[in-house]
């Protein structure tokens, strides 16, 4: 994806199953898990850069003693600050003598991160703005160690309102408006209950203070909380969350949207967003990574005993396939062979493009992330081409035609050409937050090679997704266009992207897509916008109703995808350059999607369908926020 879409947030979980002098004795550091949820954090640092935040949990500190702490960070280069930071504080405190890394008792009794149990957060803000209070995990104080709670998540609730509505039903006063300080009160909330609860019946026993304690952190049963919690959740997430006791859990939407896996050995049990980081930091196979379950929240209890039991109601698997196309690192096999599935599946659509001109075609790709898919289109390419060769060779010696020159014009001459056409020059930092400065900085982020492309020759170029249009006409084709080829193709990865995501990605704004506005010119081109007003009217109605049903879809019925296509070029062709060769755009197919990325069947911001209900008050309303010329997110 060339434009900047905030996405996907990433999560860390580490909790170690020793005592810190086991790992001090067996890896020469009380810090090895620390460590671990900091490569862990690194090994995701493409899931955010607007923030990240640390937290951890001290084990059977003396009374008295702080056992939570938590660092966060919103300046740039976040992550490394914030590691930075504390590693700082503990060299200095060896360097006083307070901490002796041999012993780690006293890293564990000095240094606020040396601990039993860490949360690790990355953030891509979609809401809450970009300060370090919106930064997680956030935190839920008590002097009650069971009632403590530090929350972060992958996330995004369409019913924030709702959720707030509810807090305040119940006599209570939510300050922030996020959903993550909705989803933390209400976790917060039944906390507190199952605690009384437990309290209430344990309190008549005569136990001592510490006896009690001890009970009630044991009877804490996280799954019923998260279940009371949960019943009007209505959203995409992968949830965890720290206990002051020492419990911890990592929830997952019923729908499977957001991902979230996890490994387990005598020494540690560890979570993240993305399965090849957990592979990567701990040495792992494939099959010793799992994946939390859609609707299940894996529990681990301080005694170290982990459990995985449904908290909510199962919802049909829709996982998100932007996850496979863009979000996640390349690097999972499975991921990867489903890029280069991607790529390979628009191999129809280049060769009729480019009439089977073999000789006169560039391919390269844009951006980076693009490359997997890439490779596995010029390998679909390279075998369609060789099947065409086999044919000629053929034909060639039935006939007695078959010569020296003829093999070397069918294999040498005329075999797909690939080439490094465009690089990313420097990187457009996210905390660049207006959109005109980020533009003008956009025409320059991306730079060509020079002599790479013929005059005359076409050039095609592969995109993951293509959203607004924006770096395509402010840079890409700007600048692929000094190249001076006959004929430019851009090939998205992606399906149009028609539709608001409301489940995590930052892009919510229906008015904003390429595909809509090519839509919408049509429309008035064919003196169809009274289609508009029914739209608008239907969409209201549908909102005011809590309805299901996508009216927008409407928009885009009257037209083919190759209509629209045409249209978006038209948007996208750079405006006061010489340049006057063709340009067409080719977008995935949703069959081709579905082939390549068969178990992440969520596409609702490509077809309308979305997975719960939320999804489909988002879309009508973005749709009406268009209509009335109002600006932000429709949830």
């Amino acid at each position: 994806m060339s434009e900047h879409i905030g996405h996907e947030c990433g999560i860390a979980l580490v909790r170690l199953l020793k005592p810190l002098s086991y790992y001090q004795e067996k890896y020469g550091s009380p810090l090895w898990g620390f460590t671990k949820l900091f490569l862990l954090m690194e090994k995701q640092h493409n899931r955010g850069q607007d923030g990240a935040g640390v937290a951890c949990v001290k084990f059977d500190m003396p009374a008295g003693e702080p056992y939570m702490f938590r660092e966060r960070n919103t300046e740039p280069n976040p992550l490394d600050r914030v590691f930075k930071t504390l590693l700082a504080r503990y060299e200095e405190l060896v360097t006083e003598g307070r901490v002796h890394p041999e012993f780690a008792d006293t890293v564990k009794q000095h240094f606020d991160f040396g601990a039993e149990l860490y949360l690790g957060h990355l953030r891509y803000g979609t809401s809450g703005g970009y300060g370090v209070s919106a930064c997680h995990p956030y935190f839920r104080r008590s002097s009650w160690p069971t009632r403590n709670l530090a929350l972060c998540g992958n996330f995004n609730m369409t019913n924030t309102q709702e959720l707030n509505d509810s807090l305040i039903a119940i006599g209570q006063h939510p300050i922030f408006s996020s959903d993550t300080q909705a989803v933390l009160e209400k976790i917060g909330f039944y906390l507190d209950e199952e605690h009384e609860d437990i309290y209430r019946y344990l309190r008549t026993r005569d136990l001592s203070g510490a006896e009690l304690t001890k009970r009630i952190s044991e009877g804490l049963d996280l799954t019923r909380v998260l279940t009371r919690a949960s019943k009007k959740w209505d959203g995409g997430y992968a949830i965890a969350g720290l206990i002051g006791n020492g419990d911890a859990f990592v929830a997952r939407d019923p729908s499977g949207i957001r991902p979230a896996y996890y490994f387990q050995n005598d020494e540690v049990i560890a979570f993240a967003s993305e399965r090849a980081p957990l592979m990567t930091v701990f040495d792992l196979a494939l099959e010793q990574v799992k994946e939390v379950e859609p609707g299940h929240a894996v529990v681990i209890k301080k005694s170290g005993t982990v459990t995985a039991h449904p908290f909510t109601a199962p919802l049909p698997r829709t996982s998100c396939s932007f996850e496979r196309i863009y979000f996640s690192r390349g690097n999972d096999i499975d991921i990867y062979r489903e890029r280069q599935a991607l790529g390979a599946g628009l191999a129809d659509q280049v060769i009729k493009s480019i009439g089977h001109d073999w000789a006169n075609t560039v391919f390269g790709f844009v951006p980076n992330t693009a490359e997997v898919a890439y490779y596995g289109l010029m390998s679909a390419l390279r075998n369609r081409r060789r099947d065409e060769v086999k044919a000629a060779i053929l034909k060639a010696q039935a006939t007695g035609t078959l010569t020296e020159a003829l093999l070397d014009e069918l294999i040498l001459r005329n075999w797909p050409r690939g080439e490094k056409v465009v690089s990313k020059d420097i990187k457009l930092r996210t905390f660049i937050g207006q959109e005109n400065l980020r533009n003008q900085l956009a025409s320059h982020v991306y730079d060509i090679t020079y002599g790479s492309v013929n005059p005359g020759d076409n050039l095609v170029c592969v995109d993951d997704s293509i959203v607004r249009g924006t770096t395509l006409r402010k840079s890409i084709l700007r600048i692929l266009a000094r190249l001076n080829p006959k004929k430019i193709v851009i090939v998205s990865t992606a399906p149009q992207i028609r539709y608001p995501d409301c489940y995590g990605i930052d892009m919510s704004e229906v008015g904003k897509f390429i595909a809509f506005e090519a839509a919408i010119e049509l429309l008035k081109e064919r003196g169809q916008t009274a289609i508009l007003e029914e739209v608008y009217q239907l969409c209201r109605d549908e909102v005011a109703r809590g309805g299901t049903v996508n009216h927008v879809r409407k928009i885009y019925e009257p037209f083919t995808p190759e209509e629209l296509s045409k249209k978006i070029v038209e948007r996208v062709r750079p405006k006061g350059i010489e340049w006057t060769g063709e340009i067409e755009i080719i977008f995935q197919t949703i069959e081709n999607l579905h082939a390549a990325v068969p178990h992440h069947t969520g596409d609702w911001y490509f077809t309308g369908k979305y997975p719960t209900p939320g999804g489909y008050r988002v879309v009508n309303q973005a749709f009406v926020n268009y209509y009335e010329k109002s600006e932000g997110r429709a949830y």
